[in-house]
């Protein structure tokens, strides 16, 4: 497994990168909240091992940030307070499982099995729906909704919206949008993308305020939640 500690302790840091090195695993150290929630959002990692008390963003803030972008991340919390407020924010707030510091390394060690397996499961389990904000995409019925109301998709452009649903956050390149709804290599001379997606913004976001589908002016399409 690939897994990202985020401690700013230097000896604990250390300790856990050579015990968990040690037991087969590939380890990245964050000594900072900011660092750490980079490298979770950008890298790829198949388990976080989160700090509460962090200098620049606490814990608390990393795990927010992480759940954002990826809520099947499994996130194992770390921390010396074991107030009972504190690992039920945490476990509210999504993690996982927590451990109260000072632990042993083999409970840790059982911990992160634990977690690895339940992913494993979960990801065994294909996805059946998307979502983004009050947008709900059924891939199995094949039916998208907006705020409860259904939306009349053609099948090219509920495959458009599922494409960009996976990849929200991302700038998709009309090129990309091409090759993958239409399975075509694209032509400057032909704009079924633009049309495309005209048609598929009037659906989506013209009946509501809040809009989801932005153009990004050289570059392509993003499905993503702006701040007003």
């Amino acid at each position: 497994m690939r897994l990202l500690v985020v401690e700013d302790e230097v000896k604990l840091a250390q300790y856990l990168h050579k015990g968990l090195s040690e037991n087969g695993h590939v380890v990245d150290i964050a000594r900072d909240g900011i660092e750490g929630r980079r490298l979770a959002i950008d890298g790829d990692y198949d388990l976080v091992l989160l700090d509460l008390m962090l200098p620049g963003v606490d814990g608390f803030g990393v795990l927010a940030a992480i759940r954002e972008r990826n809520r099947r991340l499994p996130v194992l919390m770390l921390t010396a307070r074991d107030k009972v407020e504190d690992r039920v924010r945490g476990l509210e707030q999504g993690a996982d499982d927590y451990l109260v510091k000072p632990f042993a390394f083999s409970e840790l060690l059982a911990r992160i099995g634990a977690l690895a397996r339940r992913g494993a499961q979960q990801q065994a389990q294909p996805t059946t729906t998307l979502a983004l904000g009050d947008l709900e995409l059924d891939l199995v019925a094949r039916k998208a909704q907006r705020d409860g109301q259904r939306l009349d998709l053609t099948a090219k452009e509920f495959k458009l919206l599922t494409l960009l649903l996976r990849r929200r956050g991302q700038i998709l390149s009309r090129t990309t949008l091409a090759e993958q709804v239409w399975d075509m290599n694209f032509d400057s001379d032909t704009n079924v993308v633009e049309v495309a997606v005209r048609r598929l913004r009037a659906k989506l976001d013209d009946p509501f305020d809040t809009k989801l589908l932005h153009t990004v002016r050289g570059m392509g399409y993003v499905l993503e939640e702006r701040d007003a």
